[in-house]
C-alpha cells in the first residue's frame, strides 16, 4: 500500500540509507494497469529521482537499491508522468461503478509477472481517525480499471486518454456528476465529453436551468449554439430560452436554418404548457397506409426520440389526427392489414395550451406514453412524452436525494 510505502527508507546497494520515499511515478499507458517508472526521495531538503528499474526490492519498511549510486540533480517532473502521492492520493477519482466523485484514500501497488510493479488497486474507504497512517483496516481494494483518475489535475490532462471510462456513464449521471463537482473538475469531465458532441449535447439536455446557464456562461456563442445545435428541438428551445435576452438573438442566429425556425416557433409557447413541453419529431402517416409501410418508417425514423415512437398516430385525408396504435400493436398486426383496421380510433389529444397539471392527469388517467398535441384544426403539431412529464412534475427537492447506485459492467 502506498500509505505504507511512504516516508520509508531508501537503502543502496552498500546498506546505507539515501533517504526516505515522497511519492511513486507511474505512467498512464492506453490499456493495462498504469506502471511505475521511478520513485522521489528525499535527501536532506533535495528531492531526487530513482528510476524503477535500478530497484532491486520492495520491503514494508525500506526500498533496496541495486546501486550505490543516485543522480543528485533537483527532480522535475516529465510530462505524462503521474506522481501518486501528490496527484491521486487524497484527491478525488470518479468512479464509473457508481457514477460518483470519490476520494483515494490509499493506493495499491502489485508485482507483475514480468517483475515490474503496477497500480493495481484504489482504496476509497474512509480512513478513521482511530487507525494511524500506514495501517488501513483490511477491506478489497477496487480495482484501478473501475475509476477515472486524475478529475480536475490540469496538469495530467494530456497523459489521459479522453472517454476512456466516461463512455460507461449515462448522460443523466454525467450531468449528475457535472452539478456535484468543483469548477476544475467540471472543465475536466467537460472537456472529455466535448469530444463526442452528441453526448455533450444530451448531458446539457440533462443538466438542471441553472446549472446549464453557469456552464454556458463561460463558453463563448459559436461553442453553446454547436452544444445546443445537437439537442431535440425542444431541448434546444428550452436551453435558449434560459440564456440572457441579449445572448439569445446570437446564438439563434448561429444554429442551422431548420432548428431556428423550429426553435423560434417553439418559444412562443409558454414552459409550463403543452407546447413547451412537446417535441415536434412526431410519426403521423395516412389511415390507408400499411402496416408493413408504418413498420418501415419506425425504421426510416433515426433521428426521432426513441420514447416519441411508442406510439405512432394516423390522419385522415384532411390532416387531422383519426387513431393511435401502439408499436407492439403494430408489430403484432398483419403487415397487410391498413392502418385504420389497427388504430384505436378518436386518441386522447390536447391543444398546445394545456397546462402541466391537465397534461399529466390525462397521461395517468388513460395510461399513455405519449400524448399528441393537436391545434385548432386538430392537425397534429407535436407529442409530449411521459419523460418530458416526470421532468417538470417531480419536486424538485427530490431530485437532490441520495440517488440509488447504479453499477456498469467494468468490460464496457
Amino acid at each position: 500500500m502506498l500509505s505504507r510505502l511512504l516516508r520509508t527508507a531508501a537503502i543502496d546497494a552498500r546498506g546505507q540509507r539515501l533517504g526516505r520515499l515522497v511519492d511513486v511515478i507511474v505512467r498512464l499507458p492506453a490499456a493495462g494497469y498504469p506502471p511505475v517508472t521511478g520513485l522521489v526521495a528525499e535527501l536532506g531538503r533535495r528531492r531526487v529521482f530513482i528510476p524503477a528499474a535500478v530497484v532491486r526490492t520492495w520491503q514494508p519498511d525500506r526500498v533496496e537499491l541495486a546501486s550505490a549510486r543516485v543522480d543528485l540533480r533537483a527532480f522535475q517532473r516529465r510530462e505524462g508522468e503521474v506522481l501518486l502521492h501528490a496527484d491521486v492520493l487524497g484527491h478525488r477519482l470518479l468512479d464509473t461503478t457508481t457514477a460518483r466523485l470519490v476520494h483515494a484514500h490509499d493506493i495499491e501497488l502489485t508485482a507483475g509477472p514480468s517483475g515490474e510493479w503496477v497500480l493495481s488497486g484504489v482504496d476509497v474507504h474512509r480512513l478513521r481517525w482511530l487507525h494511524r497512517p500506514g495501517h488501513h483496516p483490511r477491506h478489497p481494494f477496487r480495482d484501478w480499471h473501475a475509476f477515472e483518475p486524475l478529475i480536475g489535475h490540469q496538469a495530467s490532462l494530456r497523459a489521459r486518454h479522453p472517454l476512456t471510462r466516461l463512455r460507461r456513464l449515462r448522460a443523466a449521471e454525467l450531468a449528475d456528476l457535472l452539478e456535484a463537482a468543483s469548477a476544475p473538475e467540471q472543465l475536466d469531465i467537460l472537456t472529455q465529453v466535448h469530444t463526442d458532441p452528441e453526448l455533450e449535447a444530451d448531458v446539457f439536455e440533462e443538466l438542471d436551468e441553472d446549472q446549464q446557464s453557469h456552464l454556458f456562461a463561460g463558453r463563448g456563442d459559436p461553442e453553446v449554439a454547436d452544444v445546443i445545435a445537437h439537442m431535440r428541438a425542444d431541448d434546444a428551445t428550452d436551453a435558449i430560452a434560459g440564456l440572457p435576452q441579449d445572448r439569445r438573438r446570437r446564438v439563434l442566429a448561429l444554429l442551422p436554418d431548420e432548428l431556428r425556425v423550429t426553435v423560434t416557433n417553439l418559444l412562443h409557447y409558454h414552459a409550463a404548457t403543452a407546447g413547451g413541453l412537446m417535441g415536434v419529431d412526431v410519426l403521423a402517416l395516412p389511415e390507408d397506409a400499411t402496416a408493413r409501410q408504418a413498420v418501415q418508417a419506425v425504421r426510416d425514423a433515426t433521428t426521432t426520440q426513441p420514447e416519441a415512437l411508442a406510439n405512432l398516430y394516423t390522419v385522415d385525408p384532411g390532416g387531422r389526427v383519426a387513431g393511435a396504435i401502439g408499436l407492439v400493436s403494430l408489430l403484432r398486426a398483419d403487415p397487410a392489414a391498413p392502418l385504420r383496421t389497427i388504430a384505436e380510433p378518436d386518441p386522447v389529444t390536447v391543444t398546445a395550451h394545456a397546462d402541466q397539471i391537465e397534461i399529466a392527469t390525462l397521461m395517468a388517467d388513460y395510461n399513455l406514453s405519449t400524448l399528441p398535441v393537436v391545434d385548432e384544426d386538430c392537425h397534429l403539431i407535436g407529442v409530449i412524452t411521459i419523460d418530458d412529464v416526470l421532468d417538470e412534475t417531480i419536486p424538485a427537492n427530490w431530485r437532490h436525494r441520495e440517488p440509488a447506485p447504479h453499477h456498469h459492467n467494468a468490460a464496457a
